[in-house]
């Protein structure tokens, strides 16, 4: 029997969602899955009825009540501390660029969304956008200057959750594709490819048709 539930919005649209499912998933947390799809105008009332602040995902876990992605990130990590990691400074530095992302480029978010299923190529590259596609650039850059050795990821061979904090940008840079320099490319390259990335995407495919909402699928 699941030891709680992940409340999730769709897959082909929800940055927060995922964040969520791949701590959820790489804690190898028992949990059932209920996936509520956005309605519009929003927000989701039946998201509204089942977590704490209206939003996903919402993690219920043995007692627990977790939400906000972070906070669903670093409870995951008490259950299963590799979710950070092991060295001290590289734990630091991944809790930053974490945080980082939870907080801010929000002129990306707003220019260029997510949508699994869509190719914006070229568009929404408005200069606020632009400027934080340089910033998450140089900061991949740096961690992986420091402590990318011996794997694909931010932190190396294993896809922390900082990776997975930052998955939900690689499939925006995969769906506007915005230019990138080799080495973001062969990150986004390796995130895609990641087995839990996959799943994802592959559920997202899954979708109905009915739950397709109009401002998620126009570029302009």
């Amino acid at each position: 029997m699941p030891e709680g539930r992940l409340v999730i919005g769709n897959r082909r649209y929800s940055s927060w969602s995922m964040r969520g499912w791949l701590a959820v998933k790489l804690a190898g947390l028992d949990v059932e899955e209920v996936l509520v799809p956005f309605t519009r105008p929003g927000p989701t009332q039946a998201i509204r009825d089942l977590s704490p602040n209206g939003l996903v995902p919402y993690l219920e876990h043995r007692g627990a009540r977790v939400w906000e992605s972070l906070s669903v990130c670093e409870y995951c990590a008490e259950q299963q501390p590799r979710l950070w990691p092991e060295d001290r400074a590289a734990r630091a530095h991944a809790r930053s660029i974490a945080a980082e992302m939870h907080a801010g480029f929000r002129e990306l978010r707003q220019a260029m969304w997510m949508n699994l299923r869509r190719d914006f190529s070229g568009l929404g590259r408005t200069p606020g956008a632009l400027a934080d596609i340089a910033q998450i650039e140089a900061a991949w850059a740096e961690t992986r200057r420091l402590y990318g050795a011996g794997g694909p990821f931010l932190f190396g061979a294993a896809f922390t959750a900082a990776d997975a904090m930052f998955a939900p940008v690689v499939t925006r840079f995969l769906t506007w594709k915005p230019e990138l320099s080799e080495a973001a490319q062969a990150y986004c390259r390796a995130v895609r490819a990641h087995p839990l990335v996959a799943a994802w995407y592959d559920a997202a495919a899954q979708e109905p048709d009915s739950w397709l909402l109009d401002d998620y699928e126009s570029p302009v």
